[in-house]
């Protein structure tokens, strides 16, 4: 299992992610391209709290299909087009990972693949 790094010396997280996570050394490596809140046929769902929680769908159901879990995620990247949909983000993202904390970058973008897309993660997992 990875290990969360978060030193007095420096200022903390500004949300509930860890700012460095360290995997073990001879950890096997998942990385998870970019998903959406697509659904297993194809559906984009309507609406930015629904695409988030069916993107972290998609990122639990691919670490499931590996035999990790979301305590296993060492780095996200998460890329939104609104900026009001940060503080939303944060609250999905904590139900989602029911604790876990992996480093994490959040950029406010332009857009998308799709201008029906509102929020994209990407992600990589370790476990020992």
């Amino acid at each position: 299992m990875p290990e969360y790094r978060n030193p007095a010396t420096i200022a903390p997280a500004f949300s509930n992610y860890s700012l460095a996570v360290e995997a073990p050394g001879a950890a096997r490596w998942l990385h998870i391209s970019g998903q959406v809140g697509v659904l297993p046929d194809g559906t984009i769902v309507e609406g930015a709290e629904a695409q988030m929680e069916q993107t972290w769908r998609n990122i639990l159901a691919i670490l499931d299909d590996a035999g990790m879990s979301a305590h296993d995620l060492v780095k996200v990247t998460v890329f939104l087009t609104r900026a009001e949909d940060t503080p939303r983000y944060r609250e999905v993202r904590d139900r989602m990972l029911q604790g876990a904390e992996p480093a994490s970058t959040l950029l406010v973008i332009s857009a998308l693949a799709s201008p029906d897309f509102l929020v994209e993660i990407e992600a990589v997992a370790a476990a020992g």
